[in-house]
């Protein structure tokens, strides 16, 4: 029902502009403690000692627009991170099909998801993958084999200009091994050949100067992600960067549906999480109808300027009329809204 129901809306509404070019199905998890000792599914899982269930989470995005929610799944406390995903994973890019990105599809997750199944998965759906590997003792030796002149440095916004020259200071350099077969310990039908782009840090954790003696070489951290889109390096190492936007709306679950969980059977709670992504869709469908400004506002301001609104209903010959607020900042915008929604149906 709920896949139904953004492939509706997005049809209906500039829900995802941009997505027949390409678009970003960004999959995580995330863990929610509970109380109860009778709620089913509620274990100890990666935090001792602490009850949790823990949801699967998928959206899915493009450039111009802020995510949407793919698919949701509650599971068990101690189930493990990468539980379920393959198929979790081919449902996500399928909804995300469903729903308009008819273009380039590209799955971006954590290192939890680097396995073989979910790179089959994204394959048999003709979607590109872009997974952060960690840093096993295979990806070890081929990022530490990375010539010292392959290295790009790369600006982030908050970099410094130098005083003198104005150019920023970033301590970010990003390599890239063109050609990396993964998985090369399993059958031969289950190795991937693709890129590995690596990003490297100063540890800041490490002093430059110990003592009356400098500093003898740079102490990087590495974070590697393995990818087969065609990309630009640097572009390519942005867009893998832009996959904490799926935080932000686990952030959202956990103010909102995820703030309580009401039920002690598992499967009213896994439907309570389905009806709250439901409802996150329909609030980003409101926004992108309102105003370009709501259409990537965050949803606590979609709800403070479209939801909860002071307002008196009066009631007079058979007809309500609603009393909205005297110099309201957002009077044209929700005017605008309410017009769209409720305009009369184009003639057969």
């Amino acid at each position: 029902m709920h896949r139904r129901f953004l492939a509706s809306l997005a049809a209906h509404t500039p829900l995802l502009p941009g997505s027949g070019e390409k678009a970003f199905i960004d999959v995580d998890s995330t863990h929610k403690r509970v109380y109860g000792r009778t709620k089913q599914g509620a274990e100890y899982g990666r935090f001792k000692g602490i009850r949790t269930l823990h949801p699967l989470l998928a959206t899915v995005c493009t450039p111009h627009a802020r995510p949407v929610i793919a698919g949701v799944r509650m599971r068990r406390g101690k189930a493990a991170d990468s539980r379920g995903a393959p198929k979790f994973v081919s449902e996500a890019l399928a909804t995300a099909q469903e729903a308009g990105c008819t273009g380039m599809r590209i799955l971006r997750a954590d290192s939890q998801f680097y396995n073989a199944a979910v790179i089959a998965a994204c394959r048999r759906a003709g979607a590109h993958f872009s997974i952060t590997t960690g840093m096993n003792p295979s990806i070890n030796r081929a990022v530490h084999s990375i010539s010292d002149d392959a290295w790009q440095h790369i600006s982030y916004p908050t970099a410094v200009p130098d005083p003198e020259t104005g150019e920023l200071i970033s301590d970010a350099e990003v390599a890239e091994i063109p050609q990396y077969t993964a998985f090369a310990s399993r059958k031969k039908a289950e190795r991937v050949t693709a890129r590995l782009i690596v990003r490297r840090v100063r540890d800041l954790a490490k002093p430059a100067i110990m003592g009356e003696q400098g500093e003898l070489f740079p102490v990087w951290r590495y974070h590697p992600f393995f990818t087969d889109q065609s990309a630009a390096t640097l572009q390519a190492e942005r867009e893998h960067r832009h996959h904490a936007v799926v935080e932000q709306v686990i952030a959202d679950t956990k103010a909102g549906a995820l703030a309580h969980l009401p039920s002690g059977h598992f499967h009213a709670n896994a439907a309570w999480l389905t009806l709250w992504a439901m409802t996150y869709n329909l609030l980003r469908a409101a926004g992108a109808l309102t105003s370009p400004f709501h259409a990537k506002a965050t949803t606590a301001t979609l709800r403070s300027h479209l939801v909860q609104i002071p307002a008196r209903i009066a009631r007079s010959a058979r007809r309500i009329t609603l009393h909205l607020p005297h110099n309201w900042p957002w009077q044209q915008a929700w005017t605008h809204l309410f017009d769209t929604v409720h305009d009369p149906p184009a003639p057969a």
